[in-house]
């Protein structure tokens, strides 16, 4: 079965949800699609101790602030509850759980969105998928040997189920860091280990660091590389409990292994860790597998970006990656998008764009 619609949304997080908002308030026919369960968006997997108190700051979505949340509660579940809230107000009626397979060239210009619940033909697209489906894992010699346990911060579950065990903490992001903090406090002996040294971020970070730091990610982004997340070129935050960890040794940081063996790790220098677990908090990358019938990808692996829209087909627009992976960053680049789109599907006349322009601009 194919329906026929302006504009599909891909995902319903933070980026396709701001997307959706703008979209109605511009009058653009949509349909928004989201492989989740529940709303919630990525937020609904975080592990149960990441409460909402330690999450690095939630922008309000348009329209709609997130008020009185109890910082103590699990952020997995005070974010599900404003998404949940926010759709049933906005009258955003999300399509769920539909998975999309590919998104390919149609008749007429139009671009096919298919998936195993049917399919979408639409005029533009917004492609709000975020990361979180694509957990990188890098390879290291001997990682089939490993007996231990591996996983992924995509499925950490928490620190309760490490206590008492041998853990090598691998990566030099938030996550990597966030987990040491609980780890460390229920485990034998836990290892932190990176790539390059970690850089921690001491004083305040304001608008003009932050525009700083979105600049170069959208400088990679313009010319078609792979997108780096913002921490990486920001550092990792100071506060009380990472001094504290700092000066107590648990983030007392060792280079990358060599190799691992079925019982640790192990380095060039003679060096060996034994482990129980080796817990991967190695990041994420964009999930846009379904956009590759449309060959979007540069030579340098990553999607060229002119603002949102791909610079290899412009009915195709890219929202919550790269430079508008943040949460204020989506909401912004949703409304972006929905401009550009409302351009394509018009060619209108200046005054009618900068009267969407301007509906548009009233609900940010």
């Amino acid at each position: 079965m194919r329906t026929i619609v302006d504009v599909v949304v891909v995902g319903a997080g933070q980026a396709g949800l701001s997307s959706a908002h703008h979209l109605a308030r511009a009058g653009i026919a949509h349909v928004v699609l989201d492989h989740a369960p529940r709303p919630g968006g990525a937020w609904q997997f975080r592990w149960p101790s990441l409460t909402y108190g330690k999450v690095h700051g939630m922008h309000a979505l348009p329209g709609m602030e997130l008020t009185g949340a109890d910082p103590l509660r699990p952020s997995s579940e005070v974010i599900s509850e404003y998404f949940a809230a926010y759709e049933d107000r906005f009258g955003l009626r999300v399509r769920r759980p539909v998975d999309v397979t590919a998104v390919r060239d149609g008749a007429d210009g139009r671009l096919l969105v298919e998936s195993g619940s049917g399919t979408w033909s639409a005029r533009a697209l917004i492609n709000a998928t975020g990361t979180w489906d694509r957990p990188f894992w890098p390879r290291y010699p001997g990682q089939e040997a490993f007996r231990g346990r591996q996983l992924h911060t995509a499925n950490y579950p928490g620190p309760a189920e490490f206590a008492g065990a041998r853990v090598i903490v691998v990566g030099g992001g938030t996550s990597a860091v966030q987990h040491l903090l609980e780890v460390s406090e229920v485990s034998a002996e836990s290892t932190w280990v990176t790539r390059r040294p970690p850089v921690f971020r001491d004083g305040g970070f304001g608008e003009a660091e932050g525009r700083a730091a979105v600049a170069l990610v959208e400088d990679r982004v313009r010319r078609g590389l792979p997108p780096q997340s913002v921490v990486s070129v920001t550092g990792l935050p100071l506060n009380e409990a990472v001094r504290g960890a700092l000066a107590s040794g648990v983030l007392a940081r060792l280079p990358v292994f060599d190799r691992l063996t079925a019982t640790g790790a192990t380095w060039a220098d003679g060096r060996r860790v034994e482990a129980d677990a080796i817990l991967w908090a190695t990041g994420f990358r964009p999930a846009v597998d379904h956009l590759a019938p449309l060959r979007l990808r540069e030579p340098g692996g990553g999607i060229r970006l002119d603002g949102t829209r791909a610079v290899r087909d412009e009915r195709v627009h890219l929202v919550g990656y790269g430079p508008s992976a943040s949460t204020i960053g989506a909401n912004r680049a949703g409304g972006a998008a929905v401009r550009e789109i409302h351009r394509l599907l018009t060619r209108a006349p200046a005054g009618t764009a900068a009267d969407v322009s301007a509906a548009i601009g009233a609900g940010a």
